[in-house]
């Protein structure tokens, strides 16, 4: 009995580290988690723009066109270090269609924030409920969406974009 309480301890060490040693050999990134509508289709959506309700925008209305979609929101901290890079990705491709989804914020707060900090958005939708940021399959805040001229989404990054991710990423797939 003494021998199995001496030996259990080494057991369980031994079955942590085994399957610890297994996630590390299968190259996974937590950064990078998986996501199901990769090479999927952009989920159906009518959006509200934040600057006139009675004005929508639909996925229909941006077929043959890459979309560059960006959840964020104004008490985002990321999302106010990322904000600048989309004024340089509108100069470099300004045939890209970028679509700012306001995420769970206060439109009051996102324009407020608009206005301060200045507007790279073709179009800015609000998802007040987080019910579009749900078929996105949103995790947290910032993310953004690469979708091809096919309605396909064909990259997503969870977190804020830096010009390394822009550059090698993001403009790599949409040459």
């Amino acid at each position: 009995m003494k021998k199995i309480i001496i030996i259990s301890p080494l057991i369980i060490i031994l079955t942590i580290s085994i399957f610890l040693l297994i996630f590390l050999l299968q190259d996974k990134d937590p950064n990078k988690p998986p996501s199901a509508l990769l090479n999927q289709d952009m989920p159906e959506f009518n959006i509200n723009s934040l600057f006139d309700q009675n004005k929508k925008l639909s996925n229909h209305n941006l077929l043959e066109k890459n979309i560059l979609i960006n959840f964020f929101a104004s008490w985002c901290a990321p999302c106010k270090v990322e904000h600048p890079l989309f004024f340089e990705i509108k100069k470099e491709y300004p045939e890209l269609f970028l679509l700012g989804v306001n995420f769970k914020d206060k439109s009051e707060d996102i324009a407020k924030y608009l206005n301060e900090s200045g507007n790279p958005y073709d179009y800015i939708g609000v998802d007040a409920k987080g019910l579009l940021g749900l078929e996105f399959g949103v995790f947290g805040l910032p993310e953004t969406f690469l979708v091809n001229k096919n309605g396909k989404i064909i990259y997503k990054h969870l977190g804020p974009l830096t010009k390394k991710i822009i550059e090698d990423e993001i403009y790599e797939k949409i040459k």
